[in-house]
């Protein structure tokens, strides 16, 4: 660990363009090890949390902006995936704010978490506010976990991070589904017609 924290005080400028980088494609636990480096004073942390927060939104920013000014164009070519874009559209319509909010967290969902806001109809400028939002919460939390419990998370993280990771997952695709099939119902449903009255039911008819 000494011998970590020497090179990490040496290469402290690169750590912190590469903790930028990292951030804007991912996120794992690299802002969560910096917060441990701050603890053991090998980092700063103004600079590791500014690192973080411009990575993770400037990140999702730029993808929000491809999937924006090219999704439609690319993906509208097919009809299932013109489908797929309508279902999806109809979904950040009901849960895009706390979609923003939670992508962050489930493994492998980051890299590709903006681009299905950025092919719906949210305006920018609620997206780059949630999205800011999202990412100073994001870096608050890691990094304040690492460096409030300093080098003794090393060993739990390394033990039980990628199980979290894969549960939350899970977790996030399977209330996905059950959002996307309430949809689809929904959608199949004759004009005026609830999930509480089923098709056919007719009003009952008065005497006198």
């Amino acid at each position: 660990m000494d011998a970590i924290n020497q090179w990490v005080q040496i290469n402290a400028t690169l750590v912190y363009v590469l903790l930028f980088g990292y951030c804007a494609l991912k996120s794992g636990a690299l802002p969560l090890f910096a917060g441990v480096l701050v603890h053991t004073g090998s980092l700063s942390l103004w600079p590791v949390v500014v690192a973080s927060f411009l990575g993770a939104y400037l990140g999702d920013e730029l993808r929000f902006a491809v999937a924006r000014r090219y999704g439609h164009q690319f993906l509208g070519r097919w009809a299932r995936t013109r489908r797929w874009l309508a279902t999806g559209e109809r979904l950040m319509d009901r849960y895009g704010s706390a979609y923003i909010f939670l992508y962050r967290y489930p493994k492998g969902m980051r890299t590709i978490g903006a681009l299905p806001v950025g092919l719906s109809a949210m305006p920018w400028t609620r997206f780059t506010i949630l999205n800011g939002m999202s990412a100073a919460l994001w870096t608050g939390i890691l990094v304040t976990v690492g460096y409030a419990f300093g080098a003794s998370i090393t060993q739990a993280v390394e033990s039980n991070w990628g199980w979290v990771t894969v549960v939350l997952l899970i977790l996030f695709m399977g209330v996905a589904g059950l959002a996307i099939r309430s949809l689809t119902r929904a959608a199949k449903m004759p004009a005026g017609e609830t999930a509480l009255e089923p098709a056919g039911q007719s009003d009952p008819v008065r005497l006198g």
